[in-house]
């Protein structure tokens, strides 16, 4: 690894467990590699256009290894998402395939016009929470037709995390007891996340589709279920809410 510049690196540590032993998996709580870049706005052009051209060259040469989803949110941050594993699996980097096939040089050029597009960037480890998540047909990160996302970021203090848990829980339990369709997964934060959280994410077609869906689960709930969502809310650091979309045009798979 000390062979590649440090940029290059993380975007690699997010591509190196195929997606289809994720859907083998699903039954356990999945661990994945985020890695995030923050794009200036005035660069987001040129920064999409890199990581196609990027996408171009894994399909090109036919990187096997190389699988992994993309979503970004209306504050210009771009989410890279591939499972792991364990932490060795962070050793291993799938670029030393694609340097030769390219040529090194050509490779870390296109890295370099990528790098100038961002001045931040984070990578951390989060993990998908099986019994918090409420999906009945079966967790699925990429529902087909439904690429808007609402994600909610539900802080919480090592002093309550029990408490908070409980809490998690009695809402899916309502939304289960109740029927709901709106669907959501739930993430806790890990390794090299920035506070201690509960991430949840909901899917729809769009923005109009969520607000209907979220107007309906309300009236479906009623009071009764505002109570244990507020039960929950109460017991929270903070909150916060961003809203984002899956890229399939900026994801790649070996598969496809």
């Amino acid at each position: 690894m000390k062979t590649l510049k440090q940029s290059l690196i993380h975007f690699a540590l997010i591509l190196m467990i195929p997606l289809a032993s994720v859907a083998q998996d699903m039954a356990k709580n999945q661990s994945f590699w985020v890695h995030e870049d923050v794009v200036k706005p005035g660069m987001i052009e040129e920064y999409e256009a890199v990581c196609k051209e990027l996408i171009g060259h894994l399909k090109t040469h036919n990187i096997q290894d190389a699988n992994f989803i993309v979503s970004n949110t209306a504050d210009n941050r771009y989410l890279y998402v591939g499972p792991i594993d364990n932490m060795a699996d962070l050793d291993n980097s799938v670029f030393s395939e694609l340097g030769e096939k390219m040529g090194k040089e050509n490779m870390n050029a296109m890295f370099n016009r990528m790098d100038k597009c961002y001045d931040v960037e984070h990578d951390y480890i989060i993990t998908l929470d099986n019994d918090l998540s409420y999906q009945p047909g079966g967790i699925d990160q990429t529902p087909e037709g439904e690429d808007y996302r609402k994600f909610h970021y539900l802080y919480i203090t090592p002093g309550n995390r029990a408490v908070a848990k409980e809490k998690m829980k009695a809402v899916k339990d309502m939304f289960t007891s109740k029927g709901s369709k709106v669907y959501y997964r739930v993430y806790r934060s890990g390794f090299g996340t920035r506070g201690e959280f509960y991430m949840v994410a909901v899917s729809a077609k769009d923005a109009v589709d969520y607000a209907q869906k979220a107007m309906a689960n309300d009236a479906l709930i009623g009071e009764d279920g505002g109570k244990v969502m507020w039960d929950l809310f109460n017991n929270l650091l903070s909150y916060e809410e961003y809203v984002g979309q899956m890229r399939p045009d900026m994801a790649y798979s070996a598969s496809n």
